[in-house]
């Protein structure tokens, strides 16, 4: 009896379902975790903005009041769960369009005060961080960070889940912003960074010279880069510029990701940490992860980066962010507000 009562003692609690909502931008995304674990992670993107180029605040917002519901029953129903079941509610807290974020947070905090579960608030920045602890290979403290988006670009130091700094970010454009811009000039269709390194990997990237910025510390500036290719194309015939599509794209490619493979190198040699991760939609680039890739081999360092999936927004990485909050209580209030312009290490 004695030692049934040791084992019963011994045994493990179960892992924890969570639920996560991420709306900070123009994907309607829900997942549900079993502790660290995603089991569903399903995502709805807004085809409705392709036509303008770039994503419209209204139009977001709207889109995502119409996909939600639909979005979230469709987890649960992947995941083989029913919501009462559920632990906690986890919603992306900022940054990102106010429409869009409040559509997320209405939502959770409605779910939960229905359901009588806490509420977890999670920066979305920070998410992206956090992604790398999702899969086989995760990342350990402490690490370098190359957080690569539409709308951000930054090396971070992350030396724990909570403890955050930026060492330097982009001055103008972010890297992703600057892949849509030069895509949609090529006539290639929004969003662009993919099809831009699809066609990348057919062309020479020393075949034009573009001006790559050269910034102070750990910053980044896409802005005079941008202008340089407009400037490129005007000059050239429409005819020419299909013909010569492939260098086009590898060369512009180049110019942009020069600036993220040489800090990252910097990174590494200054501060003396063997570990770099990048996240963010634009850590799914192929050209960016096999150089990184090399420059890790080279210097003897680790290098993480998150599977496909969990690079665009997602609610799977709002899930992992929040699991690290779930451990150790750190509920928010209903009250709670959203916050467009948060940053890391301001959760």
């Amino acid at each position: 009896m004695e030692k049934l009562r040791d084992q019963i003692l011994s045994m493990k609690p179960p892992d924890p379902l969570l639920l996560a909502i991420e709306s900070s931008c123009d994907d309607t995304s829900v997942a549900v975790l079993r502790g660290s674990v995603p089991v569903s992670n399903i995502i709805s993107s807004q085809l409705v903005h392709n036509q303008f180029g770039g994503v419209v605040p209204e139009m977001a917002s709207r889109e995502h009041m119409r996909n939600i519901r639909a979005v979230a029953e469709q987890a649960i129903l992947q995941a083989e769960v029913s919501v009462n079941q559920l632990d906690a509610i986890a919603y992306t807290k900022g940054p990102g369009l106010p429409g869009s974020l409040m559509v997320g947070a209405s939502f959770a905090k409605g779910l939960a005060l229905s359901l009588g579960k806490p509420l977890i608030s999670v920066n979305h920045m920070e998410a992206h961080v956090l992604s790398l602890f999702i899969g086989e290979n995760p990342a350990t403290f402490p690490f370098l960070c190359l957080v690569v988006s539409g709308g951000h670009t930054m090396m971070v130091m992350v030396e724990d889940w909570n403890k955050m700094q930026i060492l330097g970010s982009t001055t103008d454009d972010a890297v992703g912003e600057a892949f849509d811009k030069c895509a949609k000039l090529l006539g290639l269709g929004y969003p662009g960074g993919k099809l831009i390194d699809d066609l990348a990997k057919k062309g020479n990237p020393k075949a034009f010279q573009f001006p790559v910025a050269k910034t102070a510390a750990f910053c980044f500036s896409y802005s005079g880069v941008k202008t340089s290719f407009l400037y490129f194309l005007r000059e050239k015939d429409p005819k020419w510029i299909e013909e010569n599509l492939p260098d086009i794209c590898a060369s512009i490619q180049n110019a942009l990701l020069k600036p993220l493979l040489d800090a990252s190198s910097k990174a590494l040699q200054e501060f003396g940490i063997s570990k770099l991760g990048i996240a963010g939609g634009v850590a799914a680039n192929s050209s960016l992860r096999i150089h990184l890739g090399s420059i890790c081999e080279k210097m003897g360092a680790n290098f993480y980066f998150p599977a496909f999936e969990y690079c665009t927004d997602n609610a799977a990485m709002i899930g992992r962010a929040a699991y690290f909050k779930y451990q150790q209580k750190m509920f928010a209030e209903l009250s709670e507000g959203t916050e467009s312009r948060l940053a890391i290490g301001h959760s």
